[in-house]
């Protein structure tokens, strides 16, 4: 039996993926017919429905209950239609949503009826841990206080009464869950179904100062999975839109608001005792850091719509691990998203299309203090930071590097937004660091326009100003002298019920630095248009919903040379036991070293939940790679399975894995595996104790590098925490890392320990 070598495995996956990019274009061109019905059977569309709000007859105690006699008199709000997977259709089970208020909070409750109340799914977690979250039925509501239809506080509650909060932002088109308000809840699940009741203070929210009645829009939504999740909702959704805020409901009737002091005084105290090995591998554990420290957070809503906090001396240590990421073949710097509190809030006020604005670039601050406003049609985000150490990301078009000083840092960031017409806006944005011998100024205008609910345009023009530290200019040969550039970006979106297209163009200067935000990637010149058809399924159909479409990308340094090309076609299904499939096939050209390449590939990605415990993935991608070290085609094969296992309702246990291999002429380059488990139990709401474990190993043949490299090295981190939390501020962390390494014929040798404890109370005023 003749066995084919990895290199014409390549050349018959050519071959096939040549038949594959055809077919796919075939099953688009058929998509029409088969999306006949989903025009036949439109829904039309409804007006927006208004509800009236009285305050509570009597005090209310969040129980899970709903005894009290305020919620005799509450307003019911029914939730008559279900978004998916039917369009607006009927939804399986029956929900009421009821608000009320009184001079301090309002009131919302939830009866989620459902015949088989022994199917819901129900665990308990840490509080925004949306992952897992979004297994579980839940309830859910945002507010518009601002009537605006621009930003939105964003709610949600599982039977258990576990929390999720979230400010949704129409400019940035998401839930940004890095909030933390202070709110009660409880949940208690019963014969019927469950029930779900809350209390949000007043001067957690930010709305109109008058004594007048307002207006909020609202909307009250249900997850309910089973086979399919099921979302089902109090507002008609025409899919027609791409504004969600603006079809939601109104409601009125809120008088003589009153917020109080609205101030949180936060102290805490953290200590860190960290030991390191002297030498590797043979030293001895050394102590290097033992510090306990004093700090303080605040928080003042000067008005209902103005908020100003401050942090001196703040813990910024992270109690959440970063997710490990495979870092071998990558030309450009990873990304580690933002955890910190501190920065995390009001994060979507920095938003913009360019990702100029990156908190984690704040590396180790001694105070920082930042302003949230919106006053009318003006908005304000503001932050200062003064930091310890200064890094600097070196972006370039062929890659990027890093650059670290033990020099002091001052970060100010301002972002102005002025709202234009009823969708519309427009934004002024400056960034600027400065440091010994160092500095980078950005400054630009951005527009977010919305001409009709389904045509969106989203620009940026951005122009800097940088002059380096004479020691980073020299390592990376760049100017000595000051040196400014330019960057602009547009896209437009079109957002109908069938499909939905976009188009956009980008340009970034060979000079242009934005050193507060996360640009790894200058000097290029980028086009891209993409397309996406829609098919809805019916119910007892075989899928729930399916979309195919394709994308092309063309990208260009400034000397005109083609240094990416793009063409992706992809198909997606969503149907029963909720499952997802996404197949994409690629057919690019990149160009590195001197050299274009030709680069075909696909990636499959699969997940279903059989049941309300499990959830499994698995992802593959497999064809043509760069071998960015040394400068040579290559064949790459990547899998990556994942399990998520709920066992109860205490305990949840995660398991990844990834496996990516590179072959070469001449045999395998190298063989990179990770593994990580999450492994969480939750006592109760308030607490939890987690384990964290990350291994990951890199076995590379020396031979086949034109450089000296290490055959073999691995790492191994461990982190055990305990949590308890009385609110997002009121917290005790009490936690221990391990880490451990090994190279070539040196087993895992533990490298550094670190004790960890953050004791955290608000005073509220």
């Amino acid at each position: 039996m003749r066995i084919m070598r990895f290199g014409e495995i390549g050349r018959v996956w050519n071959i096939a993926l040549t038949h594959c990019l055809w077919l796919a274009i075939l099953t688009m061109m058929a998509v029409p017919v088969v999306a006949q019905k989903d025009e036949a059977a439109a829904v039309p569309a409804q007006p927006l429905r208004h509800f009236e709000v009285t305050q509570a007859s009597s005090p209310i105690k969040i129980d899970g209950l709903l005894d009290e006699a305020a919620w005799e008199t509450a307003v019911v709000i029914d939730l008559p239609y279900e978004w998916f997977p039917s369009d607006n259709g009927t939804p399986p089970v029956r929900t009421e949503s009821l608000v009320t208020y009184d001079r301090t909070n309002i009131y919302i409750a939830f009866r989620a009826f459902d015949p088989n109340p022994e199917e819901i799914r129900a665990h308990l977690m840490d509080r925004d841990a949306i992952g897992l979250f979004i297994q579980d039925d839940h309830v859910g509501f945002t507010l518009d206080t601002f009537n605006d239809e621009r930003r939105a506080f964003h709610f949600r509650v599982n039977p258990l009464g576990v929390q999720i909060d979230a400010v949704f932002s129409e400019r940035t088109a998401r839930e940004d869950y890095s909030v933390d308000l202070i709110w009660d809840s409880a949940g208690r699940v019963h014969a019927e179904g469950y029930v779900v009741e809350v209390a949000i203070p007043l001067k957690q929210l930010r709305f109109s100062r008058s004594d007048e009645a307002q207006t909020w829009g609202y909307e009250a939504f249900r997850s309910y999975p089973r086979s399919v999740r099921h979302r089902i909702t109090s507002r008609f959704t025409d899919r027609e839109k791409d504004c969600l805020l603006c079809q939601e409901n109104k409601i009125s009737g809120f008088q003589q608001l009153k917020t109080g002091n609205n101030l949180e005084i936060t102290p805490t105290v953290t200590g860190i005792s960290t030991d390191s090995v002297d030498t590797f591998p043979d030293g001895r554990l050394q102590n290097v850091v033992e510090d306990l420290e004093a700090g303080v957070s605040l928080r003042w809503g000067v008005t209902p719509n103005i908020t100003v906090s401050a942090t001196v001396n703040p813990d910024f240590s992270q109690v959440e691990a970063d997710v490990a990421q495979l870092d071998i073949n990558n030309r450009f710097a990873l990304f580690f998203p933002e955890k910190r509190p501190f920065f995390l809030e009001g994060s979507d006020l920095f938003q913009t299309p360019l990702n100029a604005v990156f908190t984690r670039t704040v590396a180790n601050p001694r105070w920082g203090t930042k302003l949230s406003a919106k006053e009318g049609k003006n908005t304000l985000g503001l932050f200062v930071t003064d930091d310890r150490i200064t890094n600097i990301l070196i972006p370039g078009n062929q890659g990027s590097s890093f650059a670290f000083l033990d020099d002091d840092l001052t970060t100010g960031v301002v972002h102005y937004t002025r709202e234009v017409g009823k969708f519309s806006a427009i934004g002024l944005l400056y960034t600027g660091r400065e440091g010994d011998g160092y500095f980078n100024r950005v400054g630009g205008i951005d527009g977010f326009l919305r001409f009709t609910p389904s045509d969106t345009v989203r620009v940026q023009y951005l122009r800097s100003d940088t002059l380096y530290p004479v020691e980073v200019a020299d390592r990376f040969g760049l100017p000595t002298d000051p040196f400014d550039g330019d960057a602009f970006s547009v896209r437009y979106d079109h957002f109908a019920k069938l499909w939905r297209g976009f188009v956009r163009y980008e340009n970034l200067d060979p000079e242009f630095r934005a050193d507060a935000g996360f640009i790894p990637r200058v000097d290029v010149k980028t086009s891209e248009v993409g397309y996406e058809r829609v098919v809805y399924g019916e119910q007892g159909d075989w899928y729930a919903q399916m979309s195919f479409g394709g994308r092309a990308l063309r990208t260009e340094d400034h000397s005109g040379l083609l240094t990416d090309e793009e063409i992706e076609v992809f198909g997606i299904y969503q149907g029963p036991k909720q499952s997802f499939v996404r197949l994409q096939l690629f057919d690019n050209q990149e160009f590195f070293g001197g050299v274009t390449y030709d680069i075909q590939k696909a990636r499959l990605f699969g997940q279903f939940t059989p049941s309300g415990n499990v959830r499994a993935s698995l992802a593959i991608w497999s064809g043509d790679e760069v071998d960015f070290a040394n400068g040579r085609p290559g064949d790459q094969v990547l899998i990556s399975p994942n399990v998520l296992m709920r066992l109860g309702r205490h305990l949840s246990v995660e398991v990844d894995y990834l496996r990516r291999e590179l072959d070469v002429e001449g045999g395998r380059l190298f063989t990179a595996e990770l593994a990580q488990a999450n492994i969480i139990y939750n006592f109760n709401v308030r607490s939890f104790v987690r384990g964290i474990f990350q291994y990951q190993k890199i076995a590379r043949d020396p031979s086949l590098y034109t450089r000296t490299v290490v055959e073999e090295n691995s790492d191994f981190f461990v982190q055990f925490l305990y949590s308890y939390k009385i609110n997002p501020q009121t917290v005790l962390f009490v936690g221990y890392t391990d880490t451990r390494a090994g190279v070539e014929d040196v087993s895992l040798q533990q490298t550094d320990r670190t004790f960890f404890l953050k004791l955290g109370y608000a005073f509220l005023y």
